[in-house]
């Protein structure tokens, strides 16, 4: 520009909601992270798998941490807004108000969270009546999606909150709606979690068969009849009650927003990597396998053409990049599975001390304290004695068996911190191996030898719990 002048900066605010926090970040036009905030956000588990929130708490906390990276900035600059979420179940009336999905009729507690397994009765139905629909989530509807929670709030719930909801929106678009007043659905949501299908809309004959006929009388207007692509713009951007609350300014876009495990995979399979040396250069984005981890682990990967793999979630077009589809594996629980071992061992009070007496976190703490305990041998031949099966919440892929439970074995009376250490090693091992059931990866690293055997018979004995787990199911079921 000519006088030197430099074209002013843009600015955009990406929200991300976590099952245990919001994030929220600011970029510059490059994709330079400026400035970064989180914000706790509440859960409740009024009985053993019922997982639940509030919507208006979760609101509450994107404000505040959307204020925090703004501060400084010229609000005029910020040209975009964004939101990704988990794909937890948000019910309102016709007013928009919260109802309660609780015996309690909590109307505060309005969310049910995407890992709530209060519905295994209503998907062991769905699944029963092997509708076509059920070939895009790998054959098996999971207990994670919205179809059986609807179920299960029609059949438990029917005149607290059923007869009374206006509304069902995915948490995504909850969030979209709240700061635009624009009901529209994201794709993302819809395809993945709702059975709505990118080319045909939604199947009348899938929701009459499971019982929910009512969206088909009135033409979906409860789940979503208007359907947008992830990132596109919704209506006339950030009303002015929504900018007051997050602090910015009216107008600014708002894009139709995306799952969280769905806007990390689209960053990592959408990033360039040229410069880098990854083997991912010069490749097609098809080559790609984003794995996203979090309480919970996703492996997604795109294809030009539909791919259908039974216990994996897919094919879904246009889920998450535009024209291709998408296949998505993972487990239902991985950090939380950790957190829960590691907590819940008699060692960790010890343990809490001696990692903030370091200025730690607990887990820096485990990893050196391993590397002090280990000896001459490698640290992951600490745990030749003890082996652990991670489906605590159930197998999401590819076994798709929401029955299945945790294992440890090798398990001692001694509880000290050397014993916290080396379970929670334990744990991670599995999760790895539970990662490598579905994981190719395009550069081979080869351990040495002595290594690769030690890991070769872990892996043995991993797929042998499962294989001891049914056996001892049968036994008991047995007449």
């Amino acid at each position: 520009m000519s006088g030197g002048e430099q074209k002013p900066e843009r600015y955009y605010v990406g929200v991300d909601v976590g099952t245990g926090s919001v994030r929220a970040a600011l970029v510059d036009q490059s994709g330079v992270l400026l400035a970064f905030a989180d914000q706790p956000i509440k859960k409740w588990e009024p009985q053993f798998n019922h997982h639940e929130q509030s919507s208006e708490d979760i609101w509450a906390a994107c404000c505040v941490v959307t204020k925090k990276v703004v501060q400084g900035i010229d609000l005029n600059q910020i040209r975009g807004l964004g939101f990704d979420a988990t794909c937890s179940l948000v019910v309102l009336d016709k007013q928009f108000r919260p109802l309660p999905v609780n015996h309690e009729e909590d109307s505060h507690r309005n969310v049910i969270m995407w890992l709530d397994h209060r519905a295994v009765s209503q998907v062991n139905r769905i699944n029963e009546t092997k509708h076509s629909v059920l070939q895009y989530v790998g054959g098996v509807m999971s207990v994670e999606m919205q179809a059986p929670k609807l179920l299960w709030l029609k059949e438990n719930l029917r005149e607290t909150c059923w007869d009374k909801a206006g509304h069902f929106f995915d948490l995504p678009d909850f969030l979209s709606w709240k700061a635009t007043g624009v009901t529209a659905r994201s794709l993302c949501s819809l395809v993945c979690k709702w059975t709505y299908s990118a080319e045909r809309g939604w199947d009348d004959s899938f929701w009459k068969m499971i019982g929910l006929e009512d969206f088909v009388a009135d033409n979906y207007s409860k789940i979503g009849n208007q359907v947008l692509p992830p990132g596109a713009s919704l209506g006339n951007g950030l009303t002015p009650e929504a900018a007051r609350d997050l602090g910015l300014l009216p107008g600014i876009a708002v894009a139709a927003s995306l799952i969280d495990a769905h806007a990390g995979g689209l960053g990592v399979i959408g990033a360039d990597v040229k410069g880098h040396g990854l083997v991912c250069e010069g490749q097609p984005v098809t080559s790609r396998l984003a794995v996203i981890c979090g309480t919970s682990s996703c492996h997604m990967g795109i294809s030009k053409d539909p791919i259908f793999v039974p216990g994996v979630w897919g094919p879904y077009f246009s889920a998450m990049v535009p024209g291709f589809w998408l296949n998505e594996g993972g487990q239902s629980v991985t950090g939380k599975l950790i957190d829960h071992m590691v907590e819940g061992h008699a060692a960790f009070p010890e343990l809490q001390v001696k990692a903030t007496a370091r200025c730690q976190s607990v887990y820096a703490y485990l990893n050196s304290h391993l590397d002090l305990i280990k000896k001459a041998q490698p640290v992951g031949f600490l745990t030749v004695d003890l082996h652990v099966w991670p489906d605590f919440h159930g197998n999401r892929s590819p076994l798709a068996d929401l029955t299945l439970k945790g294992m440890v074995t090798g398990l001692k009376l001694s509880q000290d911190l050397d014993d916290l250490a080396i379970l929670y090693l334990a744990t991670v091992q599995a999760i790895a191996e539970a990662m490598a059931k579905m994981s190719k990866v395009g550069k081979v690293v080869f351990p040495r030898l002595q290594d690769k055997k030690y890991y070769d018979k872990k892996y043995q004995v991993f797929l042998k719990l499962v294989e001891h787990q049914k056996e001892y199911l049968a036994i008991m079921n047995d007449n």
